[in-house]
């Protein structure tokens, strides 16, 4: 996961930002359900508009991989489907955000 924009980033260049907004660890069930921020970039709103889907979707299709040798994801449900923001930092910025709650089984 990485929340720092690629260097040189004017908000133009097709990038993803991933970060982790919240979400939920259940100690007796040994499960992390983090809340998963997709901010995807493009030069223009279409291109924008499909890097969110793609990142999104990779992130759907996650469902039963494993990673390392404890740690699954279980789960993944949207919980805000892309819509377009404005960028305040970036004013030339095209960008989408959706959020996804990823249900990760630890042990």
């Amino acid at each position: 996961m990485d929340e720092t924009p690629p260097p040189g980033f004017d908000g133009t260049q097709k990038a993803v930002i991933v970060s982790r907004r919240g979400g939920a660890w259940i100690d007796d069930l040994h499960l992390d359900q983090p809340l998963i921020e997709l901010e995807a970039y493009g030069p223009d709103k279409a291109t924008a508009h499909r890097l969110a889907n793609s990142a999104r979707a990779e992130l759907l299709a996650a469902v039963g991989r494993r990673y390392g040798t404890n740690i699954v994801i279980s789960d993944v449900v949207e919980a805000d489907g892309p819509r377009w923001l404005p960028e305040y930092l970036h004013p030339a910025a095209n960008r989408y955000l959706c959020v996804l709650r990823v249900s990760l089984r630890i042990g």
